[in-house]
């Protein structure tokens, strides 16, 4: 089973899984680059996962599905490329073998999910579309700060080795934050590093771990006395866990 980040547009990433040449993709904002990939690799296109509504999400799905005759699964609550089967939280899809549960995560959106498989012989795998970035989180478009800190809470605690696939390039962006929060953590630093290295190698910086998220991301960690601590220096009302991690989202809105 090999997983690759296809680029697409400025920073986004379209996932693909493929296994003896049948594939899934992830999120096919574009979809002349899953054409290009597919065609270079001899692959058919089994199955489209959508995790939210955005268009840099969805552009591509209409043209994918017509071209290949894929199967596309999105989530039940949001506005989607019809038709598609929609999913909802605790559900679970087969594609390529694999068994992938369904995870309700609002906050960026009202309707977002990821995707969850154990993988056999290699790590499991998390399509977490913009909820989850590598030492960051997505924006919060229409969800509450309630809402997203109980989504990642719940994507914390899948296995620590879970291949973290996030659907943007953000993560030197989001580690300069990151070391905002808590300039001492040796984790970040040392991640930053390996971070920048890739990127000048013209390297995604993908797929993370819940491991190294559990260490550098200070979204993950809002629990932790620095990260409250950093956070109530800069905003005093901030005391609760909740208004904590929105004092954070905010702070990184700014940032």
């Amino acid at each position: 089973m090999k997983l690759i980040p296809i680029p697409a547009f400025n920073d986004n990433y379209i996932w693909m899984l493929h296994h003896d040449q049948r594939a899934v993709v992830v999120d096919p904002g574009d979809a002349q680059p899953v054409f290009k990939a597919l065609q270079s690799l001899g692959l058919t296109l089994e199955a489209i996962l959508v995790t939210h509504h955005h268009q840099d999400h969805t552009g591509g799905v209409a043209a994918l599905r017509q071209a290949t005759g894929a199967q596309v699964f999105g989530p039940c609550q949001e506005r989607m490329p019809e038709p598609l089967q929609r999913m909802a939280d605790g559900q679970t899809l087969g594609v390529l073998g694999l068994t992938f549960e369904v995870l309700h995560v609002p906050g960026h959106t009202a309707g977002h999910v990821a995707y969850f498989a154990q993988v056999p012989n290699q790590s499991p795998v998390l399509f977490c579309g913009d909820t989850l970035f590598s030492a960051g989180c997505g924006r919060l478009f229409e969800g509450t700060p309630a809402q997203m800190l109980q989504s990642l809470t719940r994507l914390a605690t899948l296995p620590a080795a879970t291949r973290v696939c996030c659907a943007h390039e953000y993560t030197l962006g989001s580690l300069q934050f990151a070391l905002a929060v808590e300039p001492d953590n040796a984790d970040t630093a040392a991640y930053q590093q390996r971070a920048q290295a890739l990127r000048q190698a013209h390297q995604p910086t993908l797929p993370s771990t819940l491991a190294l998220e559990r260490l550098v991301n200070p979204f993950l960690r809002t629990h932790l006395p620095a990260v409250a601590h950093a956070v109530q220096q800069r905003s005093s009302h901030a005391h609760s866990p909740v208004d904590v991690f929105a004092a954070l989202r905010a702070w990184k809105d700014q940032f």
